[in-house]
């Protein structure tokens, strides 16, 4: 049931985002130097998800869902930035555990 849930509120909150994508709308903020040391992403990722805790909170911070998944997953894992780039499917990452 929660997992149903959980898909159902995400899903939603992907069909109001898709006008833009995450990439979009923080180049928008500040090129793509908010997210992304010297404009290019970093190997592994760290610096992409140390600037996202830097503006949003860490995942303990914020709500349960987030919160449940601290020092397991990095923001990365759900939140495709480049989605019309990659093809990634954010969803997938739940398959793994879920």
């Amino acid at each position: 049931m929660f997992k149903k849930l959980l898909v159902a509120v995400f899903g939603i909150g992907m069909a109001f985002g898709a006008a833009a994508s995450i990439a979009d709308n923080h180049a928008d903020m500040g090129g793509c130097e908010s997210c992304h040391a010297d404009g290019m992403p970093s190997a592994d990722l760290a610096h992409e998800a140390e600037q996202c805790a830097a503006c949003h909170g860490g995942l303990a911070d914020m709500d349960a869902v987030h919160a449940a998944h601290d020092g397991m997953m990095t923001c990365n894992d759900c939140h495709v930035s480049h989605e019309h780039e990659s093809g990634a499917d954010a969803n997938a990452s739940c398959d793994t555990c879920h």
